[in-house]
């Protein structure tokens, strides 16, 4: 009897420990599929080692936005509203602590720094980190940098999509190819295998 019991017990735990990721892929899945896309601006970094694993640490272009809220505080959690500019570029609008009765989309933002002066607030956003192949993540952040340093401002975007305040990193551009992509016409230019 005891031996039922202890199989159940062992079958309900795999069961959970399937079901968790199963949805956390699910969930991500369907933002990409119903969520709507936004092209962010990307910045240059200055990285501080060379080669950071199997993700390319990306940084967007507005790191500041006007507030009229006096009293943020670091690592809180914001409500930051989007709207998309004449070129189609996302940029926010409205930054609040709890949630307006919009229609536009918004994403959840953690508070890095307030300047009370300027009434302006910094914002760390969720998707600062695009993961790809450990073999070509470095070969993409060089070019991802490179691409910034020689080319237009617009050059080089992340494709976010977002659904209900959440976000998910679908892509990293340049000149309109997958970073990815890019990665590997690199190789093939060079004669080495992609």
């Amino acid at each position: 009897m005891k031996a039922i019991h202890i199989f159940l017990l062992f079958v309900a735990v795999a069961l959970i420990q399937l079901f968790v990721p199963a949805q956390m892929i699910f969930n991500k899945e369907t933002i990409l599929e119903t969520g709507t896309a936004y092209k962010f601006r990307t910045q240059p970094i200055d990285p501080n080692d060379p080669f950071r694993g199997k993700y390319i640490t990306l940084r967007y272009d507005f790191n500041s936005i006007k507030t009229e809220d006096t009293l943020w505080e670091r690592k809180e959690e914001a409500y930051v509203y989007l709207a998309t500019d004449s070129l189609g570029f996302a940029k926010p609008f409205a930054i609040t602590r709890e949630k307006l009765d919009l229609d536009d989309d918004y994403v959840m933002a953690e508070i890095n720094w307030y300047n009370k002066k300027k009434q302006e607030v910094s914002v760390r956003l969720p998707f600062n980190r695009y993961y790809m192949e450990e073999s070509k993540a470095y070969e993409a952040e060089v070019a991802h940098r490179k691409a910034q340093r020689d080319s237009l401002p617009d050059n080089t975007y992340a494709l976010v999509f977002i659904k209900d305040g959440k976000a998910v990193l679908g892509d990293v551009l340049i000149d309109e190819i997958s970073i990815k992509d890019h990665v590997i016409n690199n190789r093939v230019k060079k004669g080495e295998k992609p």
